[in-house]
């Protein structure tokens, strides 16, 4: 966990800092600022740093000025959308950090299903546009994510097995790379860069805007959660799996093993005990969806059934109130290529081993339309493993969270035996070589080291999950 002692101090002149603020609409942010604090506290509490500017960029003009700038003084560049960031990329000590999260617009044409974002937005930004038209793209689990870090590692949400990742959706972008020049990337033009962007992180430049294919989702969806007592997890689970065998695209599903959280509408007695979640959303006919979601209420007795029609925003923000900012996290992944009994009781195992209430084991069923992309058409490959694992380790105070950082890993390396030991780079808490490499097959990471070559040679943009140039 990263402390503020004993920190070198990047030393740059007041006259160059006043030519940056004078070249950019947004604002300029130092130490000393009555709300540098503020802006540079980031949403995972694990990382504590000290940037020596932020620049709150207005727009792309910004954006290229603030790369211009942070080259010429040989600054780390960080770039911050959402600041999710499990690994703390959105920020960095005596560096540059250049702030998007004022970039929110959302332009949509619900004649040609398209909506155009900026890459400060989060999914509640998108969600609230795109759901005016009764349309949407797949987003993340939580609203207060940014959809730029989101879609370029993947994108996972819960219309993955009808509409596939949110990268499978993304029609173009426009970039600013290494030498602050704004190129466009989409199948016709800078092709090997639209590839690279759909699952290969933020390696080769800063997206200041995407532009999406939308899909007929909602306004209403039969979506929510059921909770199972935590003495029927191993019933719950089996069950689940038997079930996703044969679930429709329009269904996608999750288990989260976690604790019962203090909410009005869990008994008081299960409060802070460990309870089984099941997620769930149908985003298709909502006649068919009671008889498919059904099953799901019989796999044990539920404690409490949150699952009906919904607006799709309700859903898409459901969750948000447990993932508030602040907290310490990490987050470690692993792709199953089956949920045999022996990984359940595995899986269950490493769940009873946690000690912080908070942390959790999640794992999402996948296929469907993601798993019919061909592995090649983009960076990110790993198409057929039917199940994706994501260890959470997540507590209120930092004392004691390097013991549950080692469950997550510990847990990670035990289920990673009934896959193929790779994992999704959005919930790669760890920025190690190795654990890049292990988020993608290798012919990929070759041609991504080809792709970074030629447009970021020097690696300007390291503070990702890093494709470095030099690699080989």
């Amino acid at each position: 966990m990263t402390t503020t002692a004993n920190r070198a101090t990047t030393v740059i002149g007041e006259a160059t800092v006043g030519e940056l603020s004078a070249a950019v609409r947004g604002r300029v942010i130092r130490p000393g600022d009555q709300d540098y604090d503020e802006s540079r506290a980031v949403w995972n509490g694990t990382h504590d740093r000290r940037p020596a500017l932020i620049v709150k960029c207005a727009g792309t003009a910004d954006v290229m000025k603030a790369v211009e700038f942070g080259c010429s003084q040989n600054l780390r560049i960080a770039v911050r959308g959402g600041s999710h960031s499990i690994a703390g990329f959105s920020t960095v000590d005596d560096g540059l950090v250049i702030d998007l999260s004022e970039m929110t617009s959302v332009s949509v044409d619900p004649a040609r299903r398209r909506a155009v974002v900026q890459g400060g937005a989060t999914w509640a930004d998108v969600d609230h546009e795109t759901q005016a038209h009764g349309l949407a793209v797949t987003g993340g689990l939580v609203s207060t994510t940014g959809v730029g870090g989101f879609t370029l590692g993947g994108g996972i949400g819960w219309l993955l097995r009808k509409h596939g990742l949110a990268c499978d959706n993304l029609l173009a972008a426009d970039l600013v790379t290494a030498d602050a020049q704004l190129v466009h990337a989409s199948a016709e033009e800078n092709a090997d860069l639209f590839w690279a962007l759909r699952g290969g992180g933020g390696n080769f430049g800063i997206v200041t805007s995407f532009e999406f294919q939308l899909h007929a989702v909602g306004p209403t969806v039969l979506a929510g959660l059921l909770f199972f007592p935590a003495q029927d997890a191993r019933r719950v689970v089996t069950g689940w799996r038997d079930l996703t065998a044969k679930a429709p695209d329009e269904l996608t599903t999750l288990v989260n093993l976690t604790t019962a959280p203090p909410v009005p509408f869990l008994p008081e007695a299960v409060h802070g005990k460990p309870i089984v979640a099941i997620g769930a959303m149908h985003c298709g006919s909502p006649a068919e969806a009671e008889e498919v979601v059904a099953p799901l209420r019989t796999l044990a007795e539920p404690i409490f059934d949150h699952l009906g029609p919904v607006p799709y925003v309700a859903m898409q923000q459901a969750l948000d109130p447990l993932w508030s900012k602040g907290a310490q996290n990490y987050f470690t992944s692993a792709l199953l290529d089956s949920l045999s009994d022996s990984a359940v009781d595995e899986a269950l195992a490493r769940w009873a081993g946690k000690r912080s209430p908070n942390s959790e084991i999640h794992i999402h069923h996948a296929g469907g339309a993601m798993a019919r992309v061909a592995p090649d058409a983009t960076s990110y490959s790993h198409r057929g493993s039917p199940y994706l694992v994501n260890v959470v380790a997540r507590a209120v105070s930092p004392q004691g969270f390097d013991t549950e950082i080692a469950w997550a890993r510990s847990a990670r390396s035990a289920l990673s035996a009934y896959g193929p030991d790779t994992m999704y780079v959005n919930f790669t808490g760890d920025a190690e070589p190795d654990k890049v490499r292990a988020s993608y097959p290798p012919a990929t990471y070759r041609r991504l080291v080809d792709v970074k070559r030629r447009y970021d040679p020097t690696n300007v943009f390291r503070l990702n999950q890093n494709i470095s140039p030099d690699a080989t």
